[in-house]
């Protein structure tokens, strides 16, 4: 299987697979517990039907849409995720470069293994600076210090890793950053010779807005699960956000809202937008998914901030679902990230071009020429 051969989400999948050693795949591929979100986070928009309209003059499709100040050419992102170094060689400059090609936004994670300053010149899309709230608050001031310095356009902290979620697939394959061999992983990394190649010779692993304040993750082997329960602050709290957006002083938004409640602090804290999300379903399995929440936070909010849908999709027409209900885009990781261990820039540009063709063709399809003609008029659930 190549390149040439991927035509859906589930193709890169399953080309990643063939690349990337056991423990690498599975740190993208797995969640929590027993998973019962992650795969909810996609089966939710199957409890949804599409109602399309007819005969509308759907010639000229403009897929583009306004976020955080923004204009970007496709209704999507790519959400930032850690450790992009691990999964192809070019890492976070793949995606980087692919987003601008298709003029939208790209997110570089606090744990990214590319600094925000070479991103920043290496592309001028609209980017976006993931932050993770550390106990060593001279960590916090440089990551924020640095994001500024370098022109991101927002801040999203994260406010869904207050602790590790249990990741078994982690703990079976014995994932780390960085990776170490272990007996039972030692055949997975022999027979990928390719990915060891590369990590050995394209640059040394590193994790630059991190490596100057602490060791794990760095030059200490630690699971992520592990870094997020020891690394991060858990008293951090609504005041703590509130002068992190005032200190920030551009667009600024909180990532992993899943609740009303939580989604009316982050207007009246200074927010200009949230990402509905629950990490992929790598936190608290048992929760509720992106998409089942989305109705209600739209509902609450969606005419004072920014409500972006994150997590889950595969397709389109999920995409034309959310956007339906009222979000003002969609992102998410892992429906960019198989393609980049797959083939790297030219994977993930052939990802994003085969979703973008998707939505031209359901938007026509629909009866509808522009976001803004998604409504909820054209759904129907099968469940209330």
């Amino acid at each position: 299987m190549n390149l040439k051969d991927c035509h859906n989400f589930s193709d890169f999948r399953i080309l990643a697979k063939k690349k990337l050693p056991s423990p690498i795949f599975h740190y993208i591929d797995g969640a929590a517990d027993d998973e019962i979100t992650y795969n909810r986070n996609t089966s939710a928009f199957n409890d949804v039907d599409l109602v399309p309209n007819v005969l509308r003059g759907v010639e000229n499709v403009d897929l583009s849409t306004t976020i955080f100040g923004k204009k970007i050419d496709l209704p999507f992102y790519c959400s930032p995720t850690a450790l992009q170094r691990l999964f192809h060689y070019d890492g976070e400059r793949a995606v980087g470069k692919a987003a601008q090609k298709f003029n939208t936004m790209f997110g570089v994670s606090a744990l990214a293994t590319v600094s925000v300053e070479e991103i920043s010149s290496l592309i001028d899309t609209p980017k976006m600076f993931q932050f993770y709230f550390h106990k060593d608050r001279g960590l916090n001031d440089s990551c924020l210090e640095r994001a500024k310095a370098a022109n991101f356009d927002v801040m999203a902290l994260t406010v869904d890793t207050i602790t590790g979620g249990n990741r078994e697939r982690d703990l079976r394959t014995g994932f780390t950053s960085p990776p170490k061999l272990t007996i039972s992983s030692l055949f997975s990394f022999a027979t990928k010779p390719m990915w060891g190649i590369n990590y050995l010779t394209k640059g040394k692993f590193e994790l630059p807005h991190l490596q100057d304040f602490v060791k794990e993750g760095t030059s200490t082997n630690s699971s992520i699960g592990n870094y997020f329960s020891t690394m991060l602050d858990q008293s951090m709290n609504w005041n703590d956000a509130e002068k992190l957006c005032s200190k920030w002083g551009g667009h600024f938004a909180l990532k992993g809202i899943m609740s009303v409640e939580d989604a009316k602090k982050a207007v009246d804290i200074g927010c200009t937008g949230i990402m509905v999300s629950n990490h992929g379903g790598r936190q608290l399995d048992g929760s509720r998914s992106p998409f089942d929440q989305l109705a209600e936070i739209v509902d609450a909010v969606g005419d004072k901030i920014d409500v972006i849908c994150e997590g889950g999709f595969q397709r389109g027409t999920h995409m034309l679902k959310a956007l339906s209900l009222g979000a003002k885009a969609c992102a998410g990781g892992r429906l960019y990230l198989y393609a980049l261990a797959a083939a790297g820039q030219a994977g993930v540009e052939r990802a994003l071009g085969q979703y973008k063709a998707e939505l031209e063709r359901d938007m026509k399809l629909m009866g509808c020429t522009k976001i803004s003609d998604l409504n909820r008029n054209n759904l129907r659930f099968r469940y209330t």
